[in-house]
């Protein structure tokens, strides 16, 4: 809560002292020598920052959101071995997701279907196989993401560039409130009441990818802050990995690009499980029951089977490329009126099986 300070100031200053109560016991010349700026020395040794302290722990108990300091035992290990880890990250939800095997899915906020097509199949599939989801449920592929693992019924895990009581964009409320429900946990390294600012995305991004085994890359154009994910992950000595795009879109710069420098190219979840290290894969295998998961993957959807109507629409549509509601009548015109297209649109789009995007385009959700 000091300003002037960040992490490795903090983590410095509570090394040198023990802990950080001492910290904020310290006359202002000792504050000096543990070379703090001066307007962050003034404020502790005033008691301005114990008292911003108190008052955010007030907060915390009204939220139910608490706080993870970089000595607690549930802060996740691999966090703390980049340049800068965070001090102190706030949290809601389970805190046992953080020293899971995490993988990071980013890309950009304006996906083609094919990207969020893409996003969501391989985060359900590696969810599947207990592999931790986590991104920064931004607009696009993050939020896509999050939904292939929510699908899988498995947890996910969100970081944001806010304060972990606001939710940005607004649009995601029901998201966020669905990852908490389904087991999940939404982290920041920023307090409470932190509203979105520019400068706090591009530096979030080195906890994605430091809190992961590897960052894999759906879509993200030339100027992209996935490029500021992909680079700290490389600079963490962390894999990347990224899902190739046609050539002639602007979102398949950034992954085309990774994977002439070396990323591992990747079409399905088999490419990043062949890169876990052994170990990992050694204690998954057991626990999620691989000769089980081909009828589990072969559907997210477990009702009873679909109409006919329903399912011949269905049948033509595909999760990488839209389908306009021409076409559609055009490739079903022999067997269904258009009344029976409608309806049968209307039921798959209201039990969540397709989506309708702008100019009466239509995408599978998986």
């Amino acid at each position: 809560m000091t300003p002037g300070v960040g992490p490795r100031r903090i983590l410095r200053a509570v090394e040198r002292c023990g802990t950080a109560a001492r910290v904020l016991h310290l006359p202002l010349t000792e504050l000096e020598a543990l070379e703090l700026p001066a307007q962050a020395a003034q404020f502790i040794a005033s008691g301005e920052a114990a008292q911003a302290a108190d008052q955010e722990l007030e907060k915390l108990a009204e939220t139910g959101a608490s706080i993870l300091t970089y000595r607690d035992e549930a802060y996740p290990e691999r966090l703390r071995e980049i340049y800068d880890p965070p001090a102190l990250l706030w949290i809601r939800g389970d805190a046992s997701l953080l020293s899971r095997p995490i993988i990071a899915v980013v890309g950009t906020r304006h996906p083609t279907p094919y990207g969020t097509g893409m996003a969501q199949m391989l985060a359900r599939d590696l969810a599947l196989r207990g592999i931790t989801i986590l991104s920064g449920m931004a607009r696009g592929v993050d939020t896509a993401a999050h939904r292939g693992a929510i699908a899988a019924k498995r947890p996910t895990v969100a970081v944001w560039g806010t304060g972990v009581d606001v939710i940005y964009p607004k649009e995601n409320k029901s998201l966020a409130e669905q990852i908490i429900a389904g087991g999940g946990a939404i982290l920041s390294e920023l307090p409470l009441g932190t509203f979105p600012a520019s400068q706090n995305f591009p530096r979030r991004n080195r906890i994605l990818s430091g809190m992961s085994l590897g960052v894999l890359v759906v879509e993200a154009a030339e100027y992209s802050g996935t490029r500021v994910t992909a680079r700290c992950a490389l600079e963490q000595n962390r894999e990347v990995f990224a899902v190739p795009g046609n050539v002639t879109t602007k979102n398949a710069w950034g992954p085309n690009l990774l994977i002439r420098q070396g990323a591992k190219l990747t079409s399905g979840w088999e490419d990043v499980w062949e890169e876990l290290p052994s170990q990992i894969r050694a204690e998954l295998e057991p626990n999620e029951g691989f000769a089980s998961e081909a009828t589990t993957e072969a559907s997210l959807f477990q009702e009873s089977p679909l109409p006919p109507a329903e399912a011949r629409v269905y049948g033509v549509l595909r999760h990488d490329e839209a389908l306009q509601m021409d076409e559609i009548l055009e490739k079903l015109e022999p067997e269904l009126s258009s009344s029976e297209v409608f309806t049968a649109l209307f039921e798959l789009e209201l039990g969540g099986r397709i989506r309708q995007l702008p100019g009466k385009n239509y995408v599978r959700s998986f």
